[in-house]
């Protein structure tokens, strides 16, 4: 498969970078055609401009314009594979911003018919979705407030894919208090369920 990889962390040396170097090779090993976007390391603009918010119905083409490669690349892939560490319980303002700027009316949506109607999905080239994130909440916790970023990335999106896209989520919780042993532990089921994916 043709997966796209979108990584969100500003250190090179975390714990979330070695999940996301395992998450390649993995994937790379099992025959996968990988492209990586390390949002920090290019230094994807996440802010959504004034300029983006007046043109985002009216003229979208000038938004899809303006980040081009990334929506090529969204277009490209067979599915996507998010790694990224749980700030406040979701997404970090990178990864956010990245969806608010590269997710766009006519990229990946259609925009709902009339009130209480849901938007259409336009990323029906996707079949495959795996989210691999760590969280410094106990998982007890983060299902007591509804766990809003796997919410929004297992559910929220789901709409927008192919039918009957496959989803996979990998999740380290209590981060701040798991040892060598349990870190070395999750990247080897990272590597072990990303190398047993298949097209």
């Amino acid at each position: 498969m043709r997966l796209l990889v979108v990584f969100s962390h500003p250190d090179p040396d975390s714990f979330n970078s070695a999940l996301c170097r395992t998450a390649c090779e993995a994937l790379r090993e099992a025959g996968h055609e990988v492209r990586l976007l390390d949002l920090y390391r290019e230094g994807f603009d996440p802010v959504f401009s004034a300029a983006e918010k007046a043109s985002y119905l009216p003229d979208t083409a000038r938004n899809i314009e303006g980040v081009a490669a990334h929506v090529e690349a969204l277009r490209w892939a067979e599915g996507w594979v998010a790694v990224y560490p749980t700030w406040f319980y979701g997404l970090p303002a990178m990864l956010k911003g990245w969806l608010d700027r590269v997710w766009l009316p006519g990229v990946a949506f259609t925009v709902a018919t009339g009130r209480q109607r849901r938007i259409g999905g336009e990323l029906r080239n996707i079949r495959l979705f795996v989210g691999i994130t760590t969280s410094g909440s106990p998982w007890w916790w983060l299902k007591v407030i509804g766990d809003p970023g796997r919410s929004l990335l297992m559910k929220g999106l789901r709409p927008l894919y192919a039918r009957g896209c496959r989803m996979k989520w990998l999740q380290l919780f209590d981060m701040n208090h798991v040892g060598a042993d349990e870190r070395a532990a999750f990247l080897a089921r990272v590597r072990r369920e990303l190398a047993a994916l298949r097209g």
